[in-house]
């Protein structure tokens, strides 16, 4: 039980970083053009906040002409989801059902809250208690944002651009225990800040992660040193 509570509080945690950032969500969305209704339904059924925000900031810079690359932009960000899909599915089991609403519900805070943890009930735990939590939790302050955006302004004044990463740095924290899981992180967050400025949204995120599969893949940092073998001095002093 204190395991499960753990999972819990640590699930609640990214919960509330998450649907904080909502807000911000809801106050560009409106501010780009889109109405209300528009914004809403966005968050409920697109429900991917990188994506979302890809799809508000293109659509921002060139209105309707610009509806294509705003879709395009975000879909290609949302390709993400599908490796979280095939590493999510022996999780979750069950029937078509189950996993069609899991589905919904994958996204990079469920993900890295299941991952984390080691036992595969406590897995399930954080997993569902992040995504439906971030489900309800992104909707409702969605429309707050969208209805107080005026009155808000600038979310980038209150800091919510950040609440999502803070929440993604805390989990991935206690994870940098090994030189190759920091050349790992280093690698993707040097890639990605590098390509931000010059591709288009979703490209640097998916180069980043190939650049942290290569590295990982070959374990550069992580080999145990090799050892010499030594002379038993019991059989030698034997002989």
């Amino acid at each position: 039980m204190t395991a499960e509570r753990e999972v819990w509080r640590e699930a609640l945690g990214v919960v509330l970083a998450t649907s904080a950032y909502g807000i911000s969500f809801g106050a560009l969305a409106v501010a780009s053009g889109l109405d209300v209704w528009q914004t809403c339904v966005l968050s409920l059924l697109m429900f991917t906040g990188g994506s979302q925000f890809a799809f508000v900031g293109v659509f921002t810079a060139g209105g309707l002409a610009a509806l294509p690359s705003a879709v395009a932009s975000a879909a290609l960000l949302g390709v993400r989801n599908v490796a979280y899909g095939m590493r999510m599915s022996p999780l979750v089991g069950g029937g078509p059902v189950r996993r069609a609403a899991a589905a919904h519900f994958t996204i990079d805070e469920s993900t890295a809250v299941a991952i984390s943890q080691t036992v595969p009930r406590l897995r399930q735990v954080g997993f569902w208690v992040t995504g439906i939590g971030i489900f309800v939790g992104w909707n409702i302050t969605t429309l707050v944002g969208a209805l107080v955006g005026d009155v808000l302004g600038d979310p980038r004044t209150w800091g919510l651009d950040a609440a999502a990463a803070a929440a993604f740095l805390a989990l991935l924290w206690p994870r940098l225990k090994q030189r190759q899981a920091i050349a790992v992180g280093v690698a993707a967050a040097v890639v990605a800040a590098a390509l931000t400025p010059f591709l288009m949204p979703g490209l640097p995120v998916l180069i980043a992660a190939l650049v942290a599969i290569v590295v990982g893949w070959f374990n550069w940092l992580g080999r145990p040193p090799q050892q010499t073998p030594v002379a038993d001095s019991g059989a030698e002093e034997g002989a």
